[in-house]
């Protein structure tokens, strides 16, 4: 598993529907199926999980004309972020599940940073606290 920071305008972004892909310039070496999302500061909370669907693999530019109806990001913000990249990861955001009361990153991890992009959990860790909550919503992302 890896938890994900991602700025709170595309949390949202994601939570509506309007954004089915996660941009990244780097990618998972481990092989995963889930992504905690940490919405950066000022929320500093980990909302929700997804599961990863597929990761396609390209020049952004490419990646923009295949993905940018469900980017959930503007043109400009897109190319500006890939600024001189030849490679870019685009995540296929699947079932997404949001807590009806977001966690702490504290509470569950000692000394906790926020991840400069990612990095690997134990998702064994969220398991005595996810199940403490129930989910706001079960809804799976609509498929392009």
């Amino acid at each position: 598993m890896v938890l994900l920071s991602i700025k709170p305008k595309f949390v949202n972004q994601i939570i509506k529907g309007n954004k089915k892909f996660e941009f990244r310039k780097t990618i998972f070496k481990e092989n995963t199926d889930k992504a905690y999302i940490y919405s950066t500061s000022p929320d500093k909370q980990i909302i929700g999980y997804f599961f990863i669907e597929e990761i396609f693999q390209g020049h952004p530019s490419k990646l923009w004309e295949k993905f940018k109806k469900y980017a959930g990001i503007d043109e400009t913000d897109f190319f500006s972020y890939f600024c001189g990249k030849k490679n870019g990861y685009a995540i296929k955001i699947g079932h997404l599940e949001i807590f009806e009361q977001p966690l702490d990153p504290n509470d569950i991890f000692d000394n906790f940073y926020p991840p400069q992009s990612f990095y690997y959990i134990d998702d064994d860790i969220f398991k005595n606290h996810v199940n403490k909550f129930k989910t706001m919503h079960n809804t799976p992302v609509v498929k392009p």
